[in-house]
């Protein structure tokens, strides 16, 4: 029996990793940012192949406010729960809270706050439970007297 050497695995260098999380009604995103080329995923699935424009430019805008670090970084996010227009305003949180971070630049945060305060603060505001005595939260069920 002849014994053979292993070659010695080199391990590889762990990547600086930081997450960051958006929350917007029922959806829960959370940013992975890493050092890289400026690919953005959200679900795996690159930003560029997202149908409805007006979600991909909402999740666009704070790399907007931010292209010399957008280019320099890749961001993975992961976001679920609710319906698309509450995952792309988490998304956005998210990835805005992802580059204010990874930067540490308070400029770049006073001038996502001036451009819209929900992208580094989460909108708070959720929907009100139904009542009994009534088909919706407010409303009330109509009283026929005839």
């Amino acid at each position: 029996m002849v014994a053979t050497k292993k070659k010695p695995v080199k391990a590889k260098k762990k990547e600086a990793i930081s997450v960051f999380r958006g929350k917007r009604k029922e959806s829960v995103a959370r940013a992975s940012i890493t050092k890289g080329k400026g690919i953005i995923r959200i679900n795996s699935v690159r930003l560029d192949a997202i149908d409805n424009v007006y979600v991909r430019r909402m999740v666009e805008e704070p790399l907007g406010l931010a292209p010399e670090i957008a280019t320099q970084v890749d961001i993975a996010v992961n976001v679920y729960g609710g319906g698309q227009m509450g995952q792309a305003q988490a998304c956005r949180t998210a990835i805005a809270r992802a580059l204010v971070g990874f930067s540490g630049d308070d400029n770049l945060k006073r001038k996502m706050v001036d451009r819209d305060r929900f992208m580094i603060a989460e909108d708070f505001r959720r929907v009100e439970p139904k009542k009994y005595k009534g088909p919706k939260a407010r409303a009330r069920f109509q009283k026929s007297y005839r």
